[in-house]
């Protein structure tokens, strides 16, 4: 027999869990799958840190924050500064404590649509009936590598930035980066500290600049976005374009002053203005590469910190079902109202598949607290 209930959220990270505290505060039935902070805990390197400071927060009503967590510790934004997973992680953990959310444990294998309802099957062989559905699955399934490098590289010799968390198996290698933004340059760091022989960076652009970003700008955005959910579509292109690039100016021309230290090392070396021309396999399992300034690497291993891209078609619970047809998109991504709604009445996507239509904001957890209250709101 199937479970049912008026509304399943799909996902137990930031968005998740901020949607799942203001669907409580309002107490709107719902059942949220997922395991909590998955990704995070699973496919981020242990030692990373966050681009992000104490001045944003899950709580999408404003009362467990970043500030009344370190208050509940006794420290100050100067003691944390910048946040390290392992500070966020305890962070999200004492906010479904406080918030008492306790998702199911559970990965939806296969949604489908029929008689207007939503039936998920999940792997742990229970099923879901819904009449409404949320979608936030994060970056999980979207990681991009170039159709020129899944053919230059032999198959065993790369990872994704995404898959590759654990630099254990690097040790005493010579390591490849393909990226020049803060993935790969701090991934060349944890790497170096985990003892790698040698690492080089290759990129097709300037060296970013060691500074601070400034994001001071985005959160009175995303408070009025709450409000005019419309705003960003609402702009002309050219207007799209300039929010694009002083994103983009930020965020990707920037580096954070602290890899400074960590990066400057003898055994790490950029290659700006180049890319991967030739890749031989030798027998040695030694990968001999030829960059475009005609300069020959030996490697071992190459990460590919080639960042991520929409398809919806990846995502495995709507590729097992009969929903992938029935969503318009464009680009990849899903075509969403100014709720969030797709074009399947009551399927509601938030995230990085909602950042077409609302803003490349929604591609970072600075933009969860927005979505949960608009989607709340329509809910």
């Amino acid at each position: 027999m199937k479970e049912k209930t008026p509304l399943l959220v799909v996902g137990a990270g930031p968005f998740g869990l901020s949607l799942a505290t203001y669907l409580k505060h309002k107490n709107i039935e719902h059942i949220q799958v997922g395991y909590s902070m998955d990704y995070w805990k699973n496919h981020m390197p242990k030692d990373m840190y966050l681009r992000s400071a104490c001045d944003w927060h899950l709580d999408a009503v404003n009362e467990d924050t970043i500030m009344k967590y370190l208050e509940s510790q006794n420290l100050k934004p100067a003691d944390v500064e910048p946040l390290t997973l392992d500070f966020y992680l305890g962070y999200a953990k004492w906010f479904q404590s406080q918030k008492r959310l306790a998702p199911r444990p559970a990965w939806v294998k296969t949604l489908n649509r029929a008689d207007d309802s939503f039936h998920a099957v999940l792997d742990d062989g229970s099923e879901i009936e819904a009449q409404k559905v949320v979608l936030a699955v994060g970056l999980r399934y979207f990681k991009n590598i170039p159709e020129e490098y899944k053919t230059l590289f032999p198959e065993d010799t790369f990872h994704h930035t995404a898959e590759l968390v654990d630099f254990s198996m690097l040790k005493d290698k010579r390591v490849l980066i393909v990226g020049g933004r803060q993935s790969a340059f701090e991934w060349a760091a944890l790497i170096h500290e985990q003892g790698a022989k040698e690492i080089h960076l290759t990129y097709r652009h300037d060296t970013p600049a060691f500074e601070p970003s400034e994001w001071a700008w985005v959160n009175p955005i995303l408070g009025d976005m709450v409000n005019q959910p419309a705003w960003f579509r609402n702009l002309s292109q050219e207007e799209k374009d300039q929010v694009g690039k002083r994103m983009w100016a930020e965020g990707r021309l920037k580096l954070e002053p602290w890899l400074v230290k960590r990066i400057s090392k003898d055994t790490i070396t950029t290659h700006p203005h180049t890319h991967v021309t030739q890749c031989k396999d030798l027998s040695s399992r030694e990968l001999q590469i030829t960059l475009s300034d005609n300069a020959t690497l030996m490697i071992d291993h190459v990460v590919m910190a080639t960042g991520y891209k929409m398809d919806i078609t990846r995502i495995p619970l709507l590729a097992n079902g009969n929903l992938v047809d029935q969503i318009s998109t464009k680009n990849g991504f899903p075509i969403l109202d100014e709720g969030f709604q797709s074009s399947v009445p009551n399927l509601y996507f938030t995230g990085f598949p909602a950042a077409q239509d609302f803003g490349p904001f929604f591609g970072f957890t600075s933009a969860v607290r927005t979505s949960a209250l608009v989607i709340g709101s329509r809910l």
